[in-house]
């Protein structure tokens, strides 16, 4: 790993004011002796910054401001659909011909963009990028991606695919947390990714959240702000930057920012004591990003600008009052929620006057960057105000040991990523997630050769459950019934069913009025014991409370449903406490299983 990364890991942010100050992410063991000093790191950053402002542009320093995301699997890439995607949406034909023409702070990658087919084909693409970046003396790009883990993910398998955040908050463990970020860190560096937008310091508190739910670690507050802490502190060991999002806090929320502008009506007492707790760990903790949410907050800032565009809450909020130096990056500018009211062309010149420093994402790349040199030109915006966000991402690049080397070895990615020791570990916590809330003594399902019936939401999870259960001992049948099963699929079901020990059913994120929970009652109505399994948020037992057993796994993937199949079976046994309230379908504040409930065998 070199000394460049160990270079990154003494830098302190607490040595360093403003623009300086997103240098931070030390490791808890002393560095060898031959390491840099603190004051030394933090001298050579300083230096840095200020030579590069020196020799910049105004150009290149708006370029910095910008992270977009490209087409193709390569920085080069000359596929006809990708060429002409690139240059309508950023006037380019590749990654690379961008790159050298604006100069850009950072890529942020997708799986609908091409950018994340394999790891060793993401480590290529991250170099290509780089190499085109830092050619003529240029500088290197943040390169980043939306690794949450769980219901947000971008890079698959082979990568581990640890737990995302909830299930985090059911095993109850931040050292396991952090340790899973670290690894995580290491599998993202290693494919050349050296920023990831986690963890979600968001408190979901309102069970019909659309957007956050199973992002969040818990709804309360103490324990989101201790594992998303634990987190900051893993990925940053691990090589990449952290970011906690979504400042203010956006989970007490039932509309989806991302088609629509959310209104929070929490007091300012509510705000600090609710959703503030976890990004002030966060900052604590020394994250070197915090992003912003397009939420309108009363409270925070009685005008109802969205926060990402509000003075008072970026910058009188997060900056002033919770005292954080790093770099505000935006959340993404193609989203209604700070679209609705405002021109595409206002919109990053009024976030770069809120605080932010990282603009993500517009949905018109050059519209956007010749809005923000026009404001500069006028004075709207201030070379020194420009200066300030340029620096703390100058800061943050050399910091984090990307401007000394920002390539990764491409030969050695299978050597790092979806290790047994990394697997392991997501294995465990996922074992440790599942949480047995309600069980008449149907589970666990011991009977050797015992007939059973998988259906629900999900045709790969059903399938993948009978599949774990019949490798387990059991005869397991799968009949996917879909997301909203019609009368035709549920008379299926209930045909399936008849004769069966058991009926497994999986939901996800059931709604009042689903046909998922028309599903359950019906097969209630059969005579066959019931299990449901939710395999999103645990909030779903509210519409089907009449079930055998109801079991929370916060997560589909293919680890979780392989530990609620052992859940089943008695082969593990349940250990997951329930990480927020789940309240009665008919009144959000009446509690059905309080914070904490889990039965055990």
């Amino acid at each position: 790993m070199g000394s460049a990364k160990m270079s990154r890991k003494t830098v302190l942010a607490s040595g360093l004011a403003g623009a300086l100050a997103a240098a931070g992410c030390s490791r808890a063991e002393p560095p060898p002796e031959d390491a840099p000093r603190e004051d030394e790191a933090i001298d050579d950053t300083e230096t840095y910054v200020t030579e590069r402002l020196a020799s910049m542009t105004v150009e290149e320093k708006v370029g910095q401001l910008f992270m977009v995301y490209v087409f193709g699997s390569s920085a080069e890439t000359d596929h006809p659909d990708y060429v002409a995607a690139n240059r309508d949406h950023l006037g380019a034909d590749n990654a690379a011909e961008f790159i050298e023409a604006y100069r850009p702070g950072g890529i942020v990658y997708f799986t609908w963009s091409d950018n994340v087919n394999d790891p060793g084909q993401i480590a290529e693409l991250s170099n290509g990028l780089q190499e085109a970046a830092t050619a003529g003396d240029g500088v290197p790009l943040l390169i980043a991606t939306d690794q949450e883990y769980g219901q947000i993910v971008r890079i698959g398998e082979p990568a581990t695919q640890f737990p995302g955040a909830m299930p985090l908050g059911a095993a109850r463990d931040a050292k396991a947390a952090e340790r899973a970020a670290e690894f995580a860190g290491v599998e993202l560096r290693a494919m050349g990714l050296n920023h990831d937008f986690a963890p979600d310091a968001d408190v979901n508190v309102n069970p019909a959240n659309p957007v956050i739910g199973v992002r969040s670690f818990s709804s309360d507050p103490d324990l989101a702000a201790e594992l998303t802490a634990a987190q900051v502190t893993g990925y940053q060991a691990g090589g990449v930057a952290a970011t906690a999002k979504h400042f203010p806090g956006h989970g007490d929320t039932d509309v989806d920012s991302h088609v629509g502008l959310p209104v929070i009506t929490h007091s300012e007492q509510e705000w600090s004591e609710i959703d503030a707790p976890p990004f002030e760990a966060a900052i604590k903790a020394g994250v070197d990003m915090v992003m912003s949410a397009h939420i309108q907050f009363p409270a925070l800032d009685d005008s109802l600008t969205p926060a990402t565009l509000s003075e008072p809450i970026l910058t009188g909020l997060l900056r002033e009052r919770l005292g954080f130096e790093g770099v505000i990056v935006t959340d993404s500018l193609e989203m209604e929620g700070v679209r609705s009211e405002y021109g595409d062309d206002r919109v990053p010149v009024l976030a770069l006057l809120a605080g932010a420093d990282l603009l993500l994402m517009p949905p018109d790349f050059r519209q956007a960057r010749d809005a923000v040199l026009a404001a500069v030109e006028s004075g709207e915006l201030t070379e020194e105000r420009l200066d300030a966000s340029v620096g703390r991402l100058l800061a943050l690049k050399h910091s984090r040991g990307i401007v000394e080397d920002p390539f990764t070895d491409a030969d050695a990615v299978s050597d790092l990523v979806g290790t047994d020791e990394h697997v392991a570990v997501a294995d465990d916590i996922s074992d440790r997630a599942v949480t047995l809330l309600q069980n008449d003594g149907v589970l666990p399902l011991t009977a050797d050769g015992a007939s059973v019936l998988v259906t629900g939401r999900g045709e790969q999870s059903v399938a993948a459950i009978a599949d774990e259960l019949n490798r387990l001992g059991l005869r397991a049948e799968a009949f996917p019934s879909g997301d909203d099963p019609d009368g035709a699929a549920i008379d299926r079901a209930l045909g399936l069913a008849d004769g069966k020990d058991a009926v497994v059913v999986a939901t996800f994120n059931v709604a009042a009025g689903s046909a998922q929970a028309d599903l359950v009652e019906s097969l209630l109505g059969s005579g066959v014991p019931v299990v449901a399994a939710a395999l999103g948020t645990p909030y779903d037992i509210a519409h089907f409370t009449g079930v055998n057993a109801y079991l929370a796994t916060y997560s589909g993937t293919t680890g979780s449903l392989a530990s609620l199949a052992g859940v089943l079976t008695g082969e593990i046994r349940p250990q997951g406490s329930l990480p927020v309230d789940v309240p009665t379908a008919q009144d959000r504040d009446e509690v059905l299983f309080s914070f904490g409930s889990g039965l055990d065998y």
